[in-house]
């Protein structure tokens, strides 16, 4: 089973490189990093990493991942966050998840860790509680999907915000979504940055989106307190 990584970024200079490093360790044949228009050196970093397809797109995660998925010739596409590390058995889990043919996708349990000394610590792990019992995957969870059934369900809804929620919904529709048993490690950098913003985006924006709010008004508001 041939897994294709796809990485949608922004102005992700610092944890680009690492991440990169990371994949080609676990043996990721296919790494497509999608970028938005970054404007910081992101994409020298890239280059540094001669196996890794670097593409250009409209900015926006659905509009990004899409377009790694379409150039991608994997028999699975698993989409990273750059800040998100995959353990190191990864593909061992999402092998195992195929394995059973209800399986459509899955995703990861996360764990998020801080990348500097805080006092915010101990509420880091509240976001993670979320991924161990809902059963539809978040962005941060590294969603992968069978690369024909990505397809067929027309990719990500192009929705400015709660792409993934919207489309692990078509995802569940067409069978079994896997919560593997396995964990990756979020940063947790923006919640650190901007706790309160963080906290509304993790838990109170997608219940919003339930109710029935608009993506577009939801991100509306959230660059307006970005």
């Amino acid at each position: 089973m041939r897994v294709s990584v796809i990485l949608p970024v922004l102005n992700e200079e610092r944890v680009i490189g690492a991440r990169l490093a990371e994949l080609a360790a676990l043996g990721v044949e296919e790494i497509i990093v999608a970028d938005g228009g970054s404007s910081d050196g992101t994409r020298a970093v890239v280059e540094r990493h001669p196996r890794v397809r670097f593409l250009t797109a409209q900015r926006g995660r659905a509009w990004q991942m899409n377009a790694g998925a379409a150039v991608a010739t994997g028999d699975v596409l698993l989409f990273l966050h750059a800040d998100v590390s995959l353990p190191e058995d990864a593909l061992v889990h999402v092998e195992r998840a195929f394995a059973d043919t209800r399986v459509v996708g899955g995703a990861f349990r996360t764990w998020t860790v801080a990348d500097r000394p805080t006092r915010l610590g101990p509420l880091l792990h509240l976001a993670d509680v979320r991924s161990r019992y809902s059963s539809l995957p978040y962005g941060d969870q590294a969603l992968f999907v069978h690369a024909g059934v990505f397809r067929a369900l027309g990719g990500f809804p192009l929705l400015p915000l709660m792409e993934d929620l919207a489309f692990s919904r078509l995802l569940r529709s067409a069978g079994e979504v896997r919560i593997v048993p396995a964990r990756v490690r979020v940063s947790g950098r923006r919640f650190i940055e901007r706790p309160l913003l963080y906290t509304a985006i993790v838990n109170v924006y997608p219940t919003l989106y339930r109710l029935g709010v608009s993506p577009t008004l939801l991100a509306r508001f959230y660059r307006a307190v970005r």
